[in-house]
C-alpha cells in the first residue's frame, strides 16, 4: 500500500461520535474555519490508518504533517444518502509516544453556496468531524467529547465558490473550547472509491496594468483551482485578489460573464481571496475554495516587487490518455482548450464550468463522455457522478436533470426536470463506458436506473397532444413533458424555443432518444443476459422508429432547414438506405448554404462532422472543423481562448464577454479527432482503425492510452503519396482510405497509397 495515499474501506466499528466544533451563532452569518486538534499516545505500529469524514471540508495534519493531498475532502455528493470517508494509511506520520492531530473544517459544499441558486445550508447548518485512526488493528484514536476546537484561527470566512478571507496573524492559536458530541449516525457513510482531487498543473502569473490602471495577473491559462501567493511583507498589511476569466472589450478585469444576476441576494460570486499578512515572508493559497480564472486583480498597498503568485489548477487524478497533433497549430490549440475545459470541470464529479453553476448536470456529461474517455482515464469520476444520478432518481424513473441535485426545490425547478438527452444520459454514459473499458459492472451497476428512466419514457410516451392522435404508432412518441431540446443553436432564442416546447411538445428530440435508448438497451440487457427485457427494448425501439419517421418525415425525408434534424436521425440510425444518404446530402447541402458553418445545438453538435464525413462527405467536415468565423469552433481559438466556451461568441467581435468561458460541451469536437480524423474505435476490445484524412491540414497523429492498450494512427501527404503508420496493441481491423481492408494482429503497421 503506497503510503499516505486514501484507500476504499470502512472501520469495522465506529468507535468514533461526530464532533462539533462551533459555539452558538446566528446560522445566517458566515463563521470562521474551525480548528480541532487532540493529543493522544501510542505504541509503535507497523500499519496505521486514519479514517475521516466531516460536514463540510477538511485539511488534517498529524505532527505538522499534511494527512493526504485531496483537496477539497471528503468530496461531493448527496450528503443525506452518501458522505464518503477517507482512509489514509498514516504510519509513517506517526510518532512512538506524543502525537497531535490538528484538522481544520471549511463550509464546502454542505453550507456553502452550490448550485445554480447559489444556496447555503443545503445540507445542514452546522460543521462537524467524524474520524478514528487505528494502529495494528487497535483504535487509538476517536473524534469524542476530549477534543478541542476553536474559531479564532487564521481563515476568517470561506465559501466554496465565494472565496476565502485569511489573517496569517492568527496562526498561532491560543484561545480554545470544548466540542459538542452530535448524533448524526452513521447510516450514510460509504467507503470512498472514488479519485482524489489534486493539485496539478502550476503557472507563474504575469503582471499587467490595464487601461483602468488596474494591477492584473494574467496567468495565460484558463483553469479551476486556486491563486499561491509568495510576497514579503508587514504585519497587517492586506492583499485583495479577485478571479476571472478575461478582459472585458476594453482590456479591464471583469467577471460580467458569470455574472450571478439574482444570486447576489446569496452573495453572488466574487471569487475573492482577502488575505492579511504577518510580519515576513508570507506563503498562502486557499484551503476551502477553488475559482475558474485566467486573471487576477490585486488590491494592496504592498511593494510587489519581489511577490510571486502562482495560479495551480485543481482536479481530479485523471491522467491524460489521448494525444492529438496536426498540421494546424489552430486545431491542435483546439485541442488543447478541450482537454483543458475538461480538466477544470472535472472536479470530483463532471460540472458545467468551474464558475456560475458548478453543477452536474446530464446532458453535459452525456454529450461529453464519448470523448472525455479518450483524452483521460475518467471511468472512477464518471462512475460516482453515476452513482449520484441513482440517488437523484425518483421512483417514478424521472432523472433529474443535475446530480447530485442542488437546486432550490421550487415548483418551477421541479417542474423543469427529465429533459430528453439529460435523463437519457442515465443510459449514455454507462454505455459509453462500456464501450471504452470492457466492463460489464458498470452496466449491471447502473441496470436498474437505465430501467427506471426507460419506464419512465414509456409512461409519458403513453400521453400524446391532440396533434398527433392519428400517428398509429403514439404510444411511442414522446411530445410530453418538459424537454431542453436542441439547447443553444445559433441564431435561436432558447427561451422562446423552450416555451413553445411547452406548449408544443419536442417530439423530434424526445422520440429520437426515446430510439436511442430503448436500442441501446436491448444491447444491454443482452450483454447482461436478461433476455426478456431484450426483447421488450428491442420492440420499444422499432416502435419509436415508426412513430418518428410518421411524425418526424415525409415518408422518411427530412424537411427541414435545421441541420440538427438531420444529424439526429442519421447520427442514431433511424433512417437507412436511400433515405440516409439523401438525408446526409442535404445536410451536406446545408451546411454549404450557411457558408460551412454549423447552426446545431448541445445535443447534435458533437456528431456533426462525423455524420458528415462517414457519409462522405469529409471536404465539409473539415470545412466546418477549419470554420474560423462565429459560428465555428477556430473562432474562440482566434480570440485567444484556452478553454472550450458555453457559447460560440462568448467573445463578441466588438469584445464584449457573456456566458462561461469554461464550458467543454463544444469541445466534444475532439472525439472525432480520434475517432474520425485518426480512426480510432474502441467497443469492448474490438479495435477498428478507419483514418479520414484531409490535405487541409496535412498531418495529423494521435496516441491512445485505451485500456485495451497503447494505440497509434498517423498519416501524413507527401508528394504524390498518403503515408499512414498505425500501431495497435491487440487485433484489429484497419480500413484504409482507398477502401481496402486488412486484419492485423498486435504490432505496428506502414501504409503507402498513391494518390
Amino acid at each position: 500500500m503506497e503510503k499516505n495515499r486514501y484507500y476504499g474501506t470502512l472501520p469495522a466499528v465506529w468507535q468514533a461520535n461526530w464532533i462539533d466544533p462551533e459555539l452558538p451563532h446566528d446560522a445566517a452569518e458566515r463563521q470562521p474555519a474551525s480548528v480541532l486538534r487532540k493529543r493522544f499516545y501510542t505504541e509503535h505500529a507497523d500499519s496505521a490508518v486514519l479514517y475521516i469524514t466531516c460536514h463540510g471540508l477538511y485539511q488534517a495534519y498529524l505532527n505538522g504533517k499534511r494527512v493526504g493531498n485531496y483537496v477539497l475532502a471528503p468530496g461531493t455528493g448527496d450528503y443525506h444518502k452518501r458522505l464518503c470517508v477517507q482512509a489514509y494509511e498514516i504510519s509513517d506520520l506517526l510518532n512512538e509516544g506524543e502525537n497531535e492531530l490538528i484538522v481544520t473544517l471549511g463550509d464546502g459544499w454542505y453550507r456553502g453556496s452550490v448550485g445554480i441558486d447559489g444556496l447555503r445550508n443545503y445540507y445542514g447548518e452546522d460543521i462537524a468531524l467524524l474520524c478514528q485512526a487505528e494502529a495494528d488493528g487497535k483504535v487509538i484514536l476517536c473524534s469524542d467529547e476530549t477534543w478541542e476546537a476553536s474559531s479564532e484561527g487564521p481563515v476568517r470566512q470561506n465559501d466554496l465558490q465565494q472565496g476565502e478571507s485569511y489573517d496569517a496573524r492568527k496562526e498561532e492559536i491560543t484561545d480554545w473550547h470544548q466540542v459538542t458530541v452530535r448524533n448524526f449516525g452513521f447510516s450514510n457513510l460509504k467507503a470512498d472509491e472514488s479519485v482524489p482531487v489534486k493539485e496539478q498543473e502550476r503557472f507563474t502569473g504575469r503582471f499587467i496594468t490595464t487601461p483602468a490602471g488596474e494591477t492584473v495577473i494574467d496567468f495565460g491559462q484558463n483553469l479551476a483551482g486556486y491563486t499561491e501567493i509568495h510576497v514579503p511583507a508587514k504585519a497587517g498589511q492586506k492583499i485583495t485578489l479577485r478571479h476571472g476569466e478575461t478582459l472585458d472589450e476594453k482590456g479591464n478585469f471583469t467577471q460580467n460573464n458569470f455574472d450571478p444576476g439574482d444570486r447576489n441576494k446569496n452573495g453572488g460570486i466574487p471569487q475573492k481571496i482577502e488575505y492579511i499578512c504577518k510580519e515576513g515572508e508570507n506563503v498562502y493559497h486557499p484551503s476551502f475554495c477553488i475559482f475558474g480564472f485566467r486573471y487576477a486583480k490585486i488590491e494592496t498597498d504592498i511593494d510587489l516587487s519581489d511577490a510571486q503568485f502562482t495560479a495551480v489548477a485543481v482536479y481530479s487524478d485523471i491522467p491524460q490518455t489521448g494525444f492529438f497533433e496536426c498540421g494546424n497549430k489552430d486545431v491542435n490549440r483546439l485541442f488543447q482548450n478541450s482537454l483543458w475545459s475538461m480538466r477544470s470541470n472535472f472536479v470530483d464529479i463532471p460540472t458545467d464550468c468551474p464558475t456560475r453553476e458548478r453543477a452536474g448536470w446530464t446532458g453535459d456529461a452525456g454529450v461529453f463522455a464519448p470523448t472525455a474517455v479518450y483524452l483521460a482515464d475518467c471511468y472512477q469520476v464518471l462512475r460516482k457522478w453515476l452513482g449520484e444520478c441513482r440517488l437523484a432518481q425518483h421512483e417514478d424513473g424521472l432523472v433529474e436533470n443535475i446530480a447530485p441535485v442542488n437546486n432550490s426545490g421550487s415548483m418551477i425547478s421541479n417542474m423543469l426536470q427529465g429533459s430528453a438527452g439529460w435523463g437519457d444520459a442515465c443510459i449514455l454514459v454507462p454505455w459509453t463506458l462500456y464501450q471504452a473499458y470492457g466492463k460489464k459492472e458498470i452496466l449491471s451497476e447502473n441496470y436498474d436506473m437505465m430501467k427506471g428512466w426507460m419506464a419512465f419514457c414509456e409512461k409519458r410516451a403513453s400521453k400524446t397532444r391532440l396533434g398527433n392522435m392519428r400517428n398509429p404508432y403514439k404510444k411511442y412518441l414522446v411530445d410530453e413533458g418538459f424537454h431542453f431540446g436542441e439547447w443553444c443553436q445559433p441564431d435561436v432564442d432558447n427561451t422562446a424555443a423552450m416555451k413553445h416546447t411547452m406548449m408544443h411538445g419536442n417530439p423530434e428530440v424526445a422520440t429520437a432518444y426515446y430510439f436511442r435508448s430503448a436500442s441501446l438497451m436491448n444491447k444491454i440487457a443482452e450483454i447482461l443476459g436478461k433476455d426478456t427485457d431484450a426483447q421488450k427494448y428491442a420492440q420499444i425501439a422499432e416502435n419509436a422508429k415508426k412513430a418518428y419517421r410518421y411524425t418526424c418525415t415525409k415518408n422518411g425525408k427530412i424537411v427541414s432547414d435545421r441541420q440538427c434534424e438531420y444529424v439526429r436521425p442519421l447520427s442514431f440510425g433511424l433512417l437507412e438506405g436511400k433515405e440516409a444518404e439523401d438525408a446526409a446530402a442535404a445536410l451536406n447541402e446545408l451546411v454549404k448554404k450557411n457558408g460551412y458553418h454549423l447552426n446545431t445545438g448541445f445535443l447534435s453538435t458533437p456528431d456533426l462532422c462525423r455524420v458528415l464525413a462517414d457519409h462522405g462527405y469529409t471536404d465539409t467536415a473539415y470545412k466546418l472543423l477549419l470554420q474560423e468565423e462565429c459560428p465555428g469552433w477556430l473562432y474562440a481559438v482566434k480570440k485567444g481562448a484556452t478553454t472550450i466556451w458555453e457559447t460560440w461568441d462568448g467573445i463578441r467581435e466588438d469584445g464584449t464577454v457573456h456566458d462561461s468561458l469554461n464550458h467543454y460541451s463544444y469541445g466534444a469536437i475532439s472525439g472525432w479527432l480520434f475517432s474520425g480524423v485518426c480512426g480510432i474505435h474502441l467497443d469492448n476490445r474490438r479495435l477498428t482503425i478507419k483514418p479520414q484524412p484531409s490535405e487541409t491540414i496535412g498531418y495529423a497523429q494521435a496516441r491512445w492510452d485505451s485500456p485495451a492498450g497503447r494505440i497509434e494512427s498517423r498519416w501524413k501527404y507527401e508528394q504524390n503519396k498518403l503515408i499512414l503508420d498505425i500501431s495497435v496493441p491487440c487485433e484489429a481491423e484497419i480500413k484504409l482510405p482507398d477502401g481496402t481492408t486488412e486484419y492485423a494482429e498486435k504490432g505496428a503497421y506502414h501504409y503507402e497509397i498513391l494518390l
